[in-house]
C-alpha cells in the first residue's frame, strides 16, 4: 500500500458550465499530468438535496439562492483525485479568476461561472467526498508510475 501522504484525496466537481462548454477533457489533463490517481468520477444531476448539503456552510450568504440554482442547472462532474499533498495542489491548480495559467484563470468567464469546485482542507475534502460518493464507488487500485512521480 502507498504511504498515507501519497493516499490524501480531493473532491473536484466541474459544475454545469464546465459540462456545457466541454472543458472535462482539459480539466481532467491537467490533474493528470500532474501525476494525481483518479479514484471515482460520475456525472450526474446534482439534486437541490446534495447540492444544499455540499454548500450548507454558505446557506447565509447573499449569493447561496443562485449557487444553489446554478448547480442544480445542469449535469455536474464529480471526481475524487488522489495523490501527495493533493488538496493544496488541487486549489493551486484552480486558483481563481485572474490567475492565468490556473484552470479558473483560463477557462472561467465570469465570478458565477467558475468552473470547479475543489475541497479547501483534508478534512473537508473527506466529508465532501461523503456526500457525493458511497464508499464502494471508490476505486482502489495501484498506479504503476507511481516510483517515477514520487521516486
Amino acid at each position: 500500500a502507498a504511504p498515507a501522504a501519497l493516499q490524501e484525496r480531493t473532491l473536484l466537481v466541474a459544475k454545469p458550465d464546465a459540462v456545457q462548454r466541454r472543458l472535462l477533457g482539459d480539466i481532467i489533463q491537467r490533474f493528470e499530468r500532474r501525476g494525481f490517481k483518479l479514484v471515482a468520477m460520475k456525472l450526474l444531476q446534482a439534486d437541490r438535496r446534495l447540492v444544499e448539503q455540499h454548500y450548507e456552510q454558505l446557506r447565509l450568504k447573499p449569493f447561496y439562492p443562485a449557487l444553489v440554482a446554478y448547480m442544480t442547472s445542469g449535469p455536474v462532474v464529480a471526481m475524487v483525485w488522489e495523490g501527495y499533498n493533493v488538496v493544496r495542489c488541487t486549489r493551486a491548480m484552480v486558483g481563481d479568476s485572474s490567475a492565468v495559467g490556473t484552470i479558473r484563470g483560463d477557462l472561467s468567464v465570469h465570478i458565477t461561472r467558475n468552473v470547479v469546485h475543489a475541497s479547501d482542507s483534508a478534512e473537508t475534502a473527506q466529508r465532501e467526498i461523503g456526500f457525493w460518493f458511497r464508499r464502494d464507488e471508490l476505486v482502489a487500485w495501484d498506479s504503476r508510475d507511481r516510483d517515477n512521480i514520487y521516486g
